[in-house]
């Protein structure tokens, strides 16, 4: 049985960050059950803008190497708008400092990929319902 199940969300919202599409399409499969509300940003400059138009989004996946502005930077910029929002980093390129640096930019979490849809569904949790 998959983990989503447990959830239901459908009050709640969250920005998927992440300029590739078979990601974004796995994360919103992962999600799919939960009835969360799902926005998405291909690039930092997105990320950034979708939340100041939806500053009632409660978690944010962000992607750390995004083309235009990279997920580190949107987090610097997200975190003069809002200290509460929680952000997950999120990549690919899971180098041995890229959590501490993430961490030091103002992300509350830190996931590489690929990653379990389970896992990703418990992290999420643990951040959405603060």
């Amino acid at each position: 049985m998959d983990s989503s199940t447990n959830y239901d969300w459908s009050k709640k919202s969250i920005l998927i960050a992440d300029d590739e599409l078979h990601n974004y399409i796995i994360l919103e499969k992962a999600l799919r059950k939960t009835n969360i509300k799902i926005f998405h940003a291909e690039n930092g400059e997105q990320a950034v803008n979708i939340f100041k138009e939806n500053p009632d989004i409660n978690v944010i996946l962000m992607d750390i190497r995004m083309p235009e502005m990279g997920g580190l930077e949107a987090t610097k910029f997200i975190r003069t708008v809002s200290r509460n929002i929680p952000i997950i980093a999120f990549t690919a390129f899971a180098l041995s400092d890229d959590e501490a640096i993430a961490l030091e930019f103002g992300c509350d979490d830190y996931i590489s990929k690929p990653v379990r849809p389970e896992y990703l569904v418990k992290k999420i949790a643990e951040h959405i319902n603060k």
